[in-house]
C-alpha cells in the first residue's frame, strides 16, 4: 500500500488497513519506540490504542495534516516519540503526599496499618512498571476518581481500567513472588 491509500484508510477507518499497518506493518517500528522511550514494560496493545487515539482526535487531524513529504513511517515515528516522551514526563508526580489529618488509632493498629503500607509500598516499588504502581496507588490508596485519573493522564476511563486490570495481575504476581522467596529464607 502507498502512503495515500494508508493515510485514507486510518481516516475511514478501514479495519483491515488499520489493523495491517498497526499490528503488522508497524510492530518493528513502535517496538523500538516502546524501548526506546519507556525504561519499564509498555503493553504494545496499550501503547497502540493510546497512539491510535491520538490520532484520531478532532476527527484525524493528525492523520489529515500528514503533508507526504517523508514516508509515512518515518513521521509516525517521530510523531509517537514526542507524543510518549511527553506523556511519559508529565505521569507519574514523585512528590510524597500526606494526608492533611489522620483519624487517631489504637497503637495495635497504628502498627498494623504501618506494616501493611510498608508491605504494600515495597510491593508497588517491585512492579517493573511504574505506571500500573501509580494507577493502583492513586485508584485504590489515594481514592481517586477514575474520570479525573484518566483525563490526568490522557486516557479514556475505560482505558484506565485495562491499565487496572493489568495492574492488579502484575502485583499479584509480585506479590506471590515475594512470598515464594520469602519462604526461602
Amino acid at each position: 500500500m502507498t502512503d495515500q491509500e494508508i493515510i485514507k484508510g486510518l481516516i475511514e477507518r478501514d479495519r483491515k488497513v488499520t489493523e495491517d499497518f498497526f499490528f503488522t506493518q508497524c510492530r518493528p517500528l513502535f517496538c523500538n519506540i516502546i524501548n526506546l522511550v519507556f525504561s519499564y514494560d509498555v503493553d504494545y496493545d496499550e501503547f497502540v490504542n493510546e497512539l491510535y487515539v491520538y490520532l484520531m482526535e478532532n476527527d484525524a487531524q493528525k492523520l489529515r495534516d500528514f503533508e507526504y513529504r517523508s514516508s509515512v513511517y518515518t513521521w509516525l515515528k517521530v510523531l509517537a516519540i514526542r507524543y510518549f516522551i511527553k506523556k511519559r514526563d508529565h505521569l507519574i508526580d514523585d512528590s510524597p503526599q500526606k494526608p492533611l489529618y489522620e483519624e487517631p488509632v489504637q497503637s495495635d493498629e497504628k502498627e498494623e496499618r504501618l506494616t501493611a503500607e510498608s508491605d504494600l509500598e515495597r510491593l508497588l516499588f517491585l512492579m517493573p512498571n511504574y505506571r500500573y504502581a501509580y494507577v493502583i496507588r492513586k485508584l485504590m490508596l489515594e481514592d481517586c476518581e477514575p474520570e479525573g485519573l484518566a483525563d490526568e493522564m490522557g486516557v479514556t476511563t475505560a482505558n484506565l481500567y485495562n491499565i487496572k486490570r493489568r495492574a492488579m495481575a502484575q502485583l499479584t504476581q509480585i506479590a506471590l513472588n515475594d512470598i515464594k522467596e520469602y519462604g526461602k529464607k
